[in-house]
């Protein structure tokens, strides 16, 4: 086990605070996970909603921003951290307030860089957006205020 992986059994069993941005921003956290792959179930607050009942796709990639994170996580190493180097969404249909499946994996690991995808369903199996991002490997040494919110994790 991990910190990553402590972690993110932590927040999948509801017993640990979750940041405060996913709270603000009503991102949930996760359902379930293993090594190389997150799922999470979202329900979009109707507040999230556009003018015309459409989600705005910012926010999707807000939250493919997280899953993407949560897969990573459960391949770092213990001692490294992660910054997402790069994140690309593709809208492949519009959303709704419908309840969303979002399944994320890594899809190549190197000392330096883990890759991510994720998938977007809705409760009917419909696919509506696509995600992928990398994430840089970094030790903890080099990013202190990481370090120190890693330290306060364990």
């Amino acid at each position: 086990m991990t910190w990553a992986t402590d972690r993110l059994d932590a927040l999948k069993a509801g017993t640990a605070s979750p940041p405060r941005i996913t709270e603000t921003l009503k991102l949930g956290l996760l359902d379930d996970w293993g090594e190389g792959w997150v799922r999470k179930s979202w329900r979009p607050d109707p507040s999230l909603a556009t003018a015309d009942g459409s989600l705005f796709g910012g926010y999707l990639a807000a939250l493919a921003d997280q899953v993407l994170a949560f897969a990573a996580m459960t391949v770092l190493p213990h001692d490294r951290v992660y910054r997402t180097l790069n994140l690309q969404v593709n809208f492949l249909r519009v959303g709704r307030e419908h309840p969303l499946t979002i399944n994320a994996r890594v899809v190549a690991h190197t000392k330096q860089l883990i890759t991510v995808r994720a998938e977007f369903l809705t409760d009917k199996g419909s696919l509506i957006a696509e995600a992928s991002a990398q994430q840089l490997l970094l030790a903890m040494d080099q990013w202190p205020a990481d370090k120190a919110a890693v330290e306060a994790l364990r």
